[in-house]
């Protein structure tokens, strides 16, 4: 739900109900402030989309437009200047002192209203993204700040599409645009009239909703995403389950097809003070929904602990080599240790498994073995799809230049001999970082 709210400061109590009563009949939300220091309280906290400024103000109308255009210059709402003046001189210098419109008094209750409207309809017309046709930042960060001030229990949804940059590099930005144009209209159907839907840049999503309604809105959204996902990639990749960007002689991570990460805070169980709380609490616990595999959510809940706990996470930095060649082993193992790495050396496959429950390593280096056997390609199946304690990740090397063979074997990064160890451990380093976030 959009709400639209605006602001008359005028200090006639008769005069100033009357405009209330007139525009909250067209669904505006009309605050009403009798001097200028209640006016600019007002608009810290609600930041009105349109400002009324009457000259019945002891202030002089054009201080008050000059003071309202610097205090507002972030969100730049629609100013209206209210007079008993019908000179022409009187109108001229009020928009050249910052005034979008001029009206004088008396006033045809209907026009007033229309005029606003308009008014009202422009500033929000000129908000919207072009390729969603939703609000964008402006007015989503506008909607958070009246959430926080209103005093009411809220829920705020924040919907990210995860690998969306990788697939715009290799479909391009048509297809890119048609699939958010697609993701706004399935958000858009799971919402009613209560609710608001806007971007927070041009790759994600914010609802602010009833805190009952949240996790229904986000499991509908994991369903009905990936439900359609495939049909935005062509058969092979799709069958695949990720797609190349470079060919078999780059290193290259496994890039999963696009999912959807959702986060979601509430009022419900922590007090917010101000948008920038909001904010950082809704991308940290978004955060954690993106490191799950596939499309997720996760929702802020209250926490119980005693007073002074601390949780001290410790840090796994155990790298495991499974390297037949024993010089290149060697060269690798001291690597490690000069970088800071707790190793082990393994040169025998039979040797893998036992060495891996005991050591619980947060990155495994493991070769493809003898080129017409490929021993190490059975082995990282069985590490992927039969180890379902294992967590940690593999990058596989091999002297076989066959990228997708590799991949399809569970393998977290396809790293062709020969190579660099700057980039070997490159990727070691940004493995160990991701397992132990």
């Amino acid at each position: 739900m959009l709400v639209k709210v605006v602001l008359l400061i005028d200090k006639r109590k008769e005069q100033s109900t009357k405009y209330k009563k007139i525009l909250e009949s067209a669904e505006i939300t009309v605050f009403v402030a009798s001097d200028f220091p209640q006016a600019l309280e007002i608009m810290n906290s609600f930041e009105p989309d349109l400002i009324l400024v009457s000259d019945s103000l002891d202030i002089d109308v054009k201080k008050a437009l000059e003071q309202i255009r610097v205090l507002t210059y972030n969100t730049r709402p629609a100013i209206v200047v209210l007079s008993k003046s019908n000179h022409i001189q009187d109108k001229i210098e009020s928009l050249d002192n910052g005034a979008d419109d001029f009206l004088s008094e008396p006033i045809n209750n209907e026009e007033f209203k229309a005029r606003i409207s308009a008014h009202l309809r422009r500033n929000f017309e000129n908000c919207f993204s072009e390729k969603t046709m939703l609000f964008n930042s402006k007015i989503s960060h506008k909607m958070i700040k009246r959430a926080i001030n209103e005093g009411k229990t809220w829920a705020i949804i924040l919907i990210d599409i995860d690998n969306l940059s990788f697939y715009k590099e290799i479909y391009g930005e048509l297809a890119t645009d048609k699939l958010l144009q697609t993701y706004s209209a399935i958000i858009k159907s799971s919402l009613d009239n209560n609710d608001y839907l806007g971007q927070l840049s041009d790759d994600n999503f914010i609802v602010i909703t009833q805190t009952d309604k949240a996790e229904i809105i986000a499991n509908y959204l994991i369903y009905a995403f990936n439900t359609v996902i495939s049909k935005f990639y062509s058969e092979a990749d799709a069958k695949r389950g990720f797609i190349f960007l470079r060919g078999d002689d780059e290193a290259e991570d496994k890039i999963n097809l696009m999912s959807t990460s959702i986060g979601i805070i509430t009022n419900q169980y922590k007090k917010y003070f101000d948008i920038k709380q909001v904010i950082n609490s809704l991308f940290s616990t978004h955060k954690l929904a993106k490191y799950k595999f596939g499309s997720a959510y996760v929702m802020e809940r209250p926490k119980i602990s005693a007073d002074n706990a601390v949780e001290d996470k410790e840090i796994n930095k155990n790298i495991l080599i499974m390297e037949p060649d024993e010089a290149l082993s060697i060269l690798l193992e001291a690597t490690a240790l000069m970088q800071g790495y707790n190793v082990k050396v393994v040169n025998e496959f039979d040797d893998l498994f036992s060495v891996i429950e005991k050591f619980k390593p947060s990155v495994i280096i493991l070769d493809a073995g003898n080129a017409e056997t490929l021993k190490g390609l059975e082995i990282c199946r069985q590490l992927k799809f039969e180890m379902t304690n294992l967590d940690a990740n593999i990058i596989f090397t091999t002297t076989v230049h066959d990228k997708e063979m590799v991949l399809n074997a569970g393998a977290d990064l396809y790293l062709p001999k020969p190579y660099e160890l700057s980039v070997l451990f490159g990727w070691i380093r940004k493995f160990n970082e991701n397992y132990n976030e």
